[in-house]
């Protein structure tokens, strides 16, 4: 009996990693296997692709360099036909574009009409020490995108 109570904890578990890995924050729906890149339901608004950087007043330098290689290599491969957008979400001003992509920390994401790739975990784990791996995946990301 006891073994049985265990497995059926570790299936319930499982089940809700799994359900929970696939939002990219708390109230989003998502529809994606991938951890680091996550295809996500957001308000439709132009058939133009957006970069969206969200972030707070006080930052780390993980924080700006994520701002700055995101920035350089979009007007580096997309001059402008991409737009770069850095949004300080804890300005009030922000807090619409906040309150409809449901931002709750630091985020990164590429947005055209209704589909947006959140690729926040790419950015912070190359930033800074990896910046050509984040720029690639910013161009695979957004010529998919167009």
């Amino acid at each position: 009996m006891k073994k049985l109570i265990s497995t059926l904890s570790l299936f319930l578990l499982v089940g809700i990693v799994a359900v929970s890995a696939q939002c990219c924050n708390e109230s989003s729906t998502c529809n994606t296997a991938s951890k680091t890149t996550s295809c996500c339901s957001a308000t439709p608004k132009s058939n133009d692709v957006t970069a969206y950087y969200f972030h707070a007043t006080r930052r780390c330098a993980t924080c700006q360099a994520v701002e700055a290689v995101s920035k350089e290599a979009i007007k580096e491969y997309y001059g402008d036909k991409v737009v770069f957008k850095s949004i300080n979400r804890d300005e009030a001003q922000n807090k619409s574009l906040v309150a409809q992509y449901k931002i709750s920390g630091t985020a990164l994401l590429i947005i055209k009409g209704d589909k947006m790739v959140n690729l926040t975990n790419d950015a912070f784990l190359n930033a800074r020490n990896n910046p050509d791996k984040l720029k690639n995946k910013l161009k695979s990301t957004i010529d998919s995108m167009m």
